[in-house]
């Protein structure tokens, strides 16, 4: 049964695809069955340029430990580069 939670945020980045760089305006979350990981769920992520089409997409799919994981070091990531002066504070 899907879980149907799921949310999109834009943003400001860039990523890339199998046509090289592009710029990423959107990424779509959620925690649902999988396309290719071997899981019942995972938490999965869509970024992407709506505006470019599906060639201008990226996709993730990690269990929920490493997503929290990759949340947790994202964190700290960021507060170092805080301390560091190279961010502006959240």
């Amino acid at each position: 049964m899907c879980t149907m939670i799921s949310q999109q945020v834009a943003i400001s980045g860039s990523g890339k695809g199998a046509g090289g760089w592009f710029t990423v305006r959107q990424v779509s979350v959620s925690y649902d069955h999988p396309f290719d990981v071997p899981l019942e769920y995972a938490l999965n992520l869509d970024f992407g340029n709506e505006a470019l089409g599906l060639d201008a997409r990226v996709a993730v799919e990690l269990d929920a430990t490493s997503a929290r994981a990759l949340v947790a070091t994202i964190q700290a990531v960021l507060a170092r580069a805080e301390a560091g002066g190279y961010v502006a504070p959240a």
